[in-house]
């Protein structure tokens, strides 16, 4: 059976096209209420489903917000995403969903179709990337995203701006202080463990975990402890697995205990279960730390020790941003993007970092 139609239900209702569309599709200019009343009848009587498309183009406003993550089935990501939906709920608003690798060129063409569909604003999780491989993608996705929001789009950004984007009016990012949080790790690591450091860490360029590396090594600077060794993988659970035969076998051909920091959970939990597979014990025969305190963490055993982040908090600010209710207060940084605000995050030191108790002889 073929869908209803809004001239059928002006027919029915007796009344003009132009006058059953601005009661339909939520039009500033409204007739008087008994008209209005006996539009809605005949939409109900014709089972009449509105048109979203036109709906925002009488409102001005489609009611779609576009999120961008990497990977919702990781904790961080989805967490965010709850804060994202939290804040579209409050707005009255609904989320489109686009997973991406990761990669500049996917998120380009999430960011496309969300335009398309006239999103009224774009939230996009993950980190940026200046690897080379990157740079036509980062080149194409700032194209994209200076298009929207030369065409009143809003854009909320987690982290650092996208690379390359100029358009300063519309597009905010929310800060996570992620250098000075893990330099705080590595101070509060240091004070307990009295062997070597090595970092697992994602590729070179990527910006969230290069910043992490760079605060960790700079903590340990901080307590006059030697450089960590950093070791390169994927950033995510599969990467922090990949890292953990090298481990083994540098843990299995030294007395000296190690301190591992994974520059997320999801690579942690990767690690300590390869090393788990070979044998190695966390915190009997090495300790390991994590960054993020994602969900997850909660059933994890041993208890991870891990920087934590607000990340449904981070969710909200930036789809808050993003709608532009932070707007006015936001300020302006050296790059011309607005700055949405920052989060604060905290060490946790659980039992992962724990130093066994000795054994009597």
């Amino acid at each position: 059976m073929a869908a209803s139609t809004l001239s059928e239900v002006a027919r029915l209702a007796g009344v003009s096209l132009a006058t059953a569309s601005r009661v339909l599709n939520g039009s500033s200019r409204k007739p008087a209420e008994g008209i209005a009343e006996r539009v809605r009848e005949a939409a109900d009587t014709l089972g009449y489903v509105p048109n979203a498309q036109a709906q925002a183009l009488a409102k001005s406003s489609s009611g779609l917000i576009g999120l961008i993550v990497h990977d919702i089935a990781d904790p961080y990501f989805s967490a965010i995403a709850r804060g994202v939906q939290d804040a579209a709920r409050q707005q009255n608003r609904m989320v489109l969903l686009a997973s991406t690798s990761g990669a500049p060129l996917d998120e380009r063409e999430a960011v496309a179709a969300f335009a398309a569909r006239r999103a009224d604003s774009i939230v996009i999780a993950g980190s940026r990337s200046a690897r080379t491989e990157d740079a036509q993608g980062n080149t194409e996705l700032a194209a994209e995203l200076d298009r929207y929001c030369r065409n009143g789009g809003h854009v909320g950004v987690v982290g650092h701006p996208v690379v390359g984007a100029a358009h300063a009016e519309g597009y905010h990012v929310v800060e996570v202080p992620n250098e000075d949080l893990a330099a705080s790790l590595a101070t509060e690591l240091a004070a307990s463990h009295e062997g070597a450091f090595v970092i697992v860490a994602g590729p070179d360029g990527l910006f969230t975990s290069d910043d992490r590396v760079r605060g960790f090594q700079r903590g340990l600077a901080d307590a006059g402890r030697p450089a960590a060794k950093v070791i390169r993988t994927g950033f995510n659970r599969a990467g922090g697995y990949e890292a953990g035969p090298a481990l083994t076998e540098r843990i299995k051909a030294s007395d000296e205990r190690l301190c591992i920091f994974a520059v997320n959970d999801v690579m942690a939990i990767g690690v300590t279960a390869a090393l788990r597979s070979d044998g190695v014990w966390i915190p009997r025969d090495a300790t390991i730390a994590g960054f993020d305190d994602i969900e997850t963490l909660r059933d994890f055993r041993p208890a991870l020790s891990t920087v934590y982040l607000p990340l449904e908090d981070i969710g909200r600010l930036a789809a808050g941003s993003a709608a532009g209710s932070a707007a006015a207060s936001a300020a302006s940084g050296a790059d011309n993007h607005l700055y949405a605000g920052s989060v604060s995050g905290e060490v946790k030191l659980r039992r992962s970092t724990e130093v066994p108790a000795e054994t009597p002889s």
